[in-house]
């Protein structure tokens, strides 16, 4: 093992309070009715329909809403919409509640209608695009009821409406704009620094949001957003870096608010040789020992996935597939070989430098990639130019990192149906006609025992065809002063949606 990854492995076991950064200056005091957020990058876009990072994600939270969302403890609740019952086979009715747009004018099933058709469009970059294109029709019988009749039965329509790439928009919306219906209105943004957002007076929710703005100030160095969060130049902060969350969590003017949820994985180019080839994903899949990414990139706050992402609380995970892509260098060289490949390859492995986490998780792949044979070159620009290479298939090999769309097996669809448009979320190219098929069996079955049986073919056509591979999962941080209160990371999945508690969150 080389010194660089000894080093991280050694970091691994490496007291937070003994990094410098962790020092222990003094605090300002509370600005009752304001607070002040520490992003992990500036947003590349916040355009409502498209997927652009969880930053990005976290201040759409602050500006729009769906139909539904999520409470505090992740069920789904009602949002725009007040209440949702399926009709018929394939259609699901929503009651709009008596909402307003942050222009003034009231939220209308026509609004809903003019948002589906936008995000349905031939060239729309919406990320729920094709999903949205399998509407086969919208009715609006009156202001305040919308029918939703897809081509096929799909009972997770009222999930899918929570998503934060699914808000619905004003159909009055002036031409290159946005008006959403959320807590908080887009002020002002100072391009790659900061952006300001102030209280919509006209928001559904009686008494809330509770603050009168936010600004919210990017700090892609994840040591300098720990530094401000404790000199009390910020009251809140996303993604808290591994090495600080012990630290911060001794500190008593301080809170820590982690949970497991988000992971790490690796996605491929499928469009050209050698990872069209499943053999040769799979021999990826089996070259690294994720325990190694866990201490390296996560100082132990996490643990290794080797199979397909469905958490063990979920009723849908299926213990026979644990271990599936376990670490094994020699059935990878094999696999290798049976694909043509004995001599090795040379391939580039995209990450970003911008978070330490994917860097580091990208250089403890590269070393064990290395060792059967796979010469991988990094590139690691910033996260928006990450995003761009990946959304265009700049790649061989790709470091990603995420939550699932939410906490059903479903919310991982995004991350393997290559019949989907082209993101970076998800393999470049790689259509696995048997994946489509069975995500859109579970989807479209009622039955739970019936949608569990649909899954565990999917996880086991999924080990064998290796569309991504898993590699870790991973703890995920909020840390805010003492004075902050009502801000919550939602549970599993849903810990990106964490800035819906925005609207209920004080400060002093």
């Amino acid at each position: 093992m080389n010194a660089t990854l000894s080093r991280r492995l050694l970091l691994g076991g490496t007291t937070a309070a003994a990094l410098p950064f962790l020092r222990q200056p003094g605090a300002r005091a509370a600005t009752p009715g304001a607070l002040t957020f520490g992003l992990s990058s500036f947003p590349p876009s916040i355009q409502p329909w498209q997927n652009t990072g969880t930053a990005a994600a976290t201040i759409k939270l602050m500006i729009y809403r769906g139909l539904t969302s999520y409470a505090p403890d992740g069920a789904l609740r009602g949002e725009l919409a007040e209440f949702w019952q399926p009709v018929g086979r394939t259609g699901w009715e929503f009651k709009l509640r008596d909402a307003r747009f942050q222009n003034g004018e009231k939220v209308t099933s026509a609004d809903v209608k003019w948002t589906i058709e936008q995000i349905a469009a031939e060239r729309s970059p919406a990320y729920f695009r094709a999903e949205m294109g399998n509407v086969e029709k919208v009715e609006t019988p009156d202001d305040r009821t919308v029918r939703i009749v897809m081509k096929e039965p799909v009972a997770t329509l009222p999930i899918w409406m929570a998503s934060y790439h699914l808000p619905i928009i004003s159909r009055n919306s002036p031409r290159g704009s946005f008006v959403g219906a959320g807590p908080f209105v887009l002020k002002a943004q100072e391009r790659g620094t900061a952006l300001d957002l102030e209280r919509f007076e006209g928001f559904h929710r009686a008494g809330l949001p509770k603050l009168q703005r936010i600004r919210a100030i990017a700090y892609p160095d994840e040591n300098l957003r720990v530094t401000a969060l404790r000199a009390g130049d910020v009251d809140l902060i996303e993604y808290v870096p591994w090495q600080a969350m012990e630290a911060i969590a001794a500190d008593q003017r301080l809170s820590l608010d982690a949970t497991d949820g988000a992971f790490m994985f690796l996605v491929f180019n499928g469009t050209r040789p050698p990872f069209n080839d499943p053999r040769v994903r799979k021999a990826v899949a089996h070259a690294v020992k994720r325990e190694d990414v866990v201490r390296a990139a996560f100082f132990g706050r996490g643990s290794a996935l080797e199979q397909l992402p469905i958490a063990e609380s979920s009723p849908f995970y299926n213990r026979e597939f644990k271990g599936a892509w376990r670490y094994d260098p020699e059935l990878s060289k094999r696999l290798l070989a049976e694909a043509g490949h004995a001599n090795g390859i040379t391939c580039s492995l995209l990450s970003t430098a911008q978070y330490g986490m994917h860097k580091d998780t990208a250089e403890v792949v590269q070393q064990h990639l290395a060792a059967v044979g796979i010469k991988a070159e990094l590139n690691l620009p910033d996260w928006a130019t990450r995003v761009q290479i990946g959304n265009r298939g700049q790649y061989d090999i790709a470091v990603m990192g995420t939550a699932a769309d939410s906490n059903d097996p479903d919310g991982i669809a995004n991350l393997i149906d290559g019949s989907l448009s082209p993101s970076y979320v998800r393999s470049f190219g790689l259509k696995i006609d048997r994946i489509t098929e069975l995500l859109a069996a579970g989807r479209a079955e009622f039955d739970d025992e019936k949608r569990r049986g649909i899954y565990r073919e999917l996880e086991r056509v999924a080990i064998e065809q290796a569309p991504i591979a898993g590699l870790s999962w991973r703890s995920q941080g909020y840390a805010m002063q003492r004075a902050v209160r009502g801000f919550k990371n939602l549970p599993g999945a849903l810990t990106f949606y964490s800035g819906l508690t925005f609207e209920t969150t004080e400060n002093g």
